[in-house]
């Protein structure tokens, strides 16, 4: 007969009665010293997590892509790198606009974020069942997600709101026409298409860049409802479609999709007769064909709903190399707040949950904070640049090729080259009387003494660079010999 585990406190100690507290008598008062009455108490009122603003009712599995077609003419990421090569996912599937406990069944567009666990990172796309949304510009967006909200005065739903803005903004209305065409209540999760709607781009090993969407295409075929179902559904079972997904995965029945690509070239993006970053806006099929990449599988259910369906967090930032962005209005601003939203979720951590951690090592300069799970980085610096050997350095190999938008490129620019760090502290150092140049010296004295002697001479070298004076009493002052030979023959500072 198997021993039953021991019932603990979250600090492990063992509890001896979870049924009775602890009270002065036995109808007496309860006693603020039973710490484990406290803390199931306190702990019961912090279970609830602020809810998702928008997706915030969904059902997720685990699964695995695999690549089918070979696309490294166009991508460098190494999910792509052969056919036949599998990545952990995990998809979640959600409606937009009801809250955590409404149906699955509303006529609703239907978010289909999904996360790759790639060994260079995780790559998310947070996409939905429909290639295009309401919206062109990110500033309307808080404006359109209030109308799918309930009125601030009577707390229901509000269909003068949601008609009022569409009818003033008439770039909604492919988006409204899909959804209230036959797939506006798709049947499951299951049996919908899933778009990453936005274009992004792929750079290829040669630095090349193309545009793309993203399609996920169902092999389980299209189903839909329509409004007589859904009422009664809605009715019968508000979490049907969650349901669905669930017990299909637990019966080896695997949803799976098809991955494929639509790719425009720069040269085709500027010939475009509408602008090919338009989100109310999609790319014909005919002039750019679909690309299959590989097939999505879903074979897993989560243990927790809350640590791994609640808990994950996904993003439109997250990257990795070979996948990037475009000029998409929207998608730039949800580079933002996606993130900061799972920062409000989840707190600044949220990455070191496990279901949203990457499968690869980590090494960043993050430090602290709620929940810094591990040992928060242990001894190892946090700041860069620094000239410690063994530190996380960047690596130039994975930088972008600029991104060309008429007159202007978007890239890293490189702040130092052609830039005169030098003169003007030196003549700073040269305005001083004196005495405020012997306090000056002795100030840094006190504190760079106790730097390392590597770190000094680095140092003395920018000081000589500004002023031999300069430069020449600090490395006297920390004992450190300089060859006067290396002193300029004239001239108060030395040459950059």
């Amino acid at each position: 007969m198997t021993e039953p585990q021991k019932l603990t406190t979250a600090d492990g100690i063992p509890v001896a009665d979870n049924q009775n507290s602890l009270t002065a008598g036995a109808r007496g008062p309860v006693l603020i010293q039973d710490f484990h009455l406290i803390e199931k108490l306190a702990h019961f009122n912090r279970e609830r997590i602020p809810e998702r603003v928008v997706h915030a009712k969904g059902a997720a599995a685990f699964g695995t892509f695999t690549v089918t077609n070979d696309i490294t003419r166009y991508s460098k990421a190494k999910l792509f790198s052969e056919i036949g090569k599998k990545t952990e996912v995990l998809l979640r599937l959600s409606t937009v606009g009801g809250e955590k406990g409404s149906a699955d069944a509303e006529r609703d567009p239907r978010g289909f974020a999904l996360k790759f666990y790639t060994e260079e990172g995780n790559w998310d796309i947070t996409g939905n069942n429909t290639p295009v949304f309401f919206i062109r510009d990110p500033l309307k967006f808080p404006d359109f997600v209030h109308t799918q909200k309930r009125n601030p005065q009577t707390n229901c739903k509000d269909h003068n709101a949601m008609w009022d803005f569409w009818s003033l903004s008439p770039e909604s209305l492919h988006q409204v026409t899909i959804l209230f065409s036959d797939r506006g209540i798709p049947k499951n999760y299951r049996h919908m298409d899933g778009f990453g709607s936005h274009t992004f781009s792929l750079i290829n090993a040669q630095g090349d860049r193309v545009w793309c969407k993203f399609h996920f295409k169902t092999l389980q075929g299209h189903q839909t409802l329509t409004n007589e179902e859904s009422s009664k559904l809605k009715g019968e079972d508000p979490d049907h479609a969650t349901r669905d997904l669930f017990n299909a995965i637990a019966q080896k029945d695997y949803p799976k999709w098809r991955m494929c690509l639509q790719v425009m070239t720069e040269e085709q993006a500027a010939k475009h007769p509408d602008n090919p970053f338009d989100l109310t806006k999609v790319w014909k099929q005919k002039e750019y064909p679909l690309i299959e990449v590989g097939i999505l599988e879903l074979n897993r259910n989560p243990e927790n709903y809350f640590a791994e369906v609640e808990q994950a967090a996904f993003s439109p930032s997250a990257v990795v190399p070979g996948v990037s962005f475009s000029p998409d209005k929207v998608l730039q601003a949800r580079l933002f707040s996606y993130p900061d939203a799972q920062r409000y979720r989840l707190g600044g951590n949220y990455q070191q949950l496990p279901v949203n951690q990457p499968k690869c090592p980590v090494m960043h300069n993050q430090r602290d904070g709620l929940m810094a799970s591990g040992n928060n980085g242990g001894s190892a610096l946090n700041y860069e640049p620094n000239s410690a050997e063994g530190t996380p350095k960047e690596t130039s190999s994975y930088a972008e090729p600029p991104l060309h938008l008429g007159d202007v490129a978007i890239d890293r620019y490189n702040h130092r080259p052609g830039n005169d760090d030098y003169t003007q502290a030196g003549d700073l150092y040269r305005l001083l009387n004196p005495e405020q140049q012997e306090r000056l010296v002795k100030n840094i004295l006190g504190s760079l003494s106790q730097a390392r002697q590597d770190i000094q001479m680095r140092q003395i070298c920018h000081f000589f660079r500004a002023d031999v004076s300069y430069g020449r009493r600090v490395a006297e002052g920390l004992g450190i010999s300089i060859d006067p030979s290396m002193f300029p023959a004239t001239g108060k500072s030395v040459a950059v």
